[in-house]
């Protein structure tokens, strides 16, 4: 496996893409190109091999100026393996978990896209890209937390606001076919009087039923590790944006590769599809007193799964009892969720504000009565 980097023709300096223009930029002399352009040239490499957990942890510790004790909480990786990479720019060792597709060095902070990654039977056939940049989506964020009253100053500071990363997130895309073939017996009964007599007439039917359900575009987050509420409470996107999947659209954004594989959803998307298809039918036999199904048929045709990395900016905060808390933002569509902290001590003042608010209130009343 190797860590690539996209070399500016002009400066030499890391070429990143820029979802403003949908074009690759250099953030030094500000060159820009075309993604056919990107395709032309050929990237830099460097070497990447695996290692064992335990000194994978000894040698980020050791980057770090600590000991690998206190670094078990901000290494990457607690996967149970760990990759060491060398950087295409500086030749610096990172430490990497073994679902990260993309990311940055720590000395050099020049993107890195580990090719190995995304290759072969991980190789994604489809991407969206980034579509709101770094600006545009800081921008949504203040917006955002500017509008909850007792979020904590920490959570939206310069520092902090520093640590919004863009990542692409690994999903399936299922499409499929069901055709039904049903066989039912349904009743209708009708009842009058007349005179002193009362009268029951029951009509039973055949009913026969042959129909075609397709369904597209169900995506499945494929990474077991992550939110799963922070990467599914952003859909949808708009998967008719996708674009056929080149590693150019990862730099500068972090990415990851998928830990689950199709067959883990495949039962439970064919039981959706057949009960949505149950539905539609059943649906169809309505005006009836009681039908009675006593033969189903129905097969699945056509099913095709796509892997496809698709943008989110995050942000996540440990609040100080040890609690992680995030803010995730659709990078397409900007669709927005999070889990926020409280400011307890915001929310106490508020209350007394509005409690002394209240009694003055009151006062004031029984002045004047």
């Amino acid at each position: 496996m190797a860590a690539i980097t996209w070399k500016c023709p002009n400066c030499g300096g890391e070429l990143v893409f820029e979802p403003s223009i949908q074009k690759y930029k250099c953030p030094f002399c500000e060159s820009v190109l075309t993604q056919e352009e990107l395709e032309e040239m050929n990237p830099a490499h460097a070497s990447e091999q695996e290692v064992p957990e335990e000194e994978a942890q000894a040698s980020y510790a050791a980057d770090q100026g600590g000991t690998e004790e206190n670094t078990a909480q901000t290494a990457p990786g607690g996967s149970g393996r760990a990759v060491v990479y060398s950087c295409p720019s500086c030749g610096a060792e990172v430490v990497t978990d073994e679902t990260t597709a993309a990311t940055f060095c720590y000395y050099c902070h020049n993107p890195v896209v580990l090719e190995g990654r995304i290759s072969g039977d991980y190789l994604p056939d489809k991407i969206i890209p980034f579509q709101i940049d770094r600006k545009a989506a800081e921008e949504k964020f203040r917006e955002y937390v500017r509008k909850k009253k007792f979020v904590p100053r920490a959570f939206y500071d310069d520092s902090q606001v520093e640590k919004l990363s863009g990542v692409y997130y690994p999903y399936w895309v299922y499409d499929a076919q069901m055709d039904a073939d049903v066989e039912a017996e349904a009743k209708k009964i009708r009842i009058w009087r007349a005179g002193d007599t009362e009268y029951t007439e029951t009509s039973t039917f055949r009913i026969f039923r042959e129909g075609q359900t397709a369904i597209g575009n169900i995506t499945e987050n494929a990474l077991s590790k992550s939110d799963r509420a922070l990467v599914e409470n952003v859909q949808p996107f708009d998967l008719s944006d996708m674009k056929p999947f080149t590693m150019g659209y990862l730099s500068g954004f972090l990415a990851e590769k998928r830990d689950m594989e199709k067959e883990q959803f495949q039962e439970k998307l064919r039981g959706n599809i057949r009960e949505y298809s149950e539905t539609m039918i059943r649906d169809t036999m309505s005006g009836y007193t009681g039908v009675r199904m006593f033969r189903n048929d129905y097969r699945m045709k056509n099913e095709h799964w796509q892997y496809v990395l698709l943008p989110v900016w995050v942000l996540t905060y440990r609040a100080g009892n040890g609690k992680m808390y995030y803010y995730a933002l659709n990078g397409q569509t900007g669709n927005v969720c999070g889990i926020l902290p409280v400011d307890y001590s915001k929310l106490a003042l508020w209350c007394l504000g509005l409690g002394a608010a209240a009694a003055a209130a009151a006062a004031t009343g029984f002045y004047f009565i």
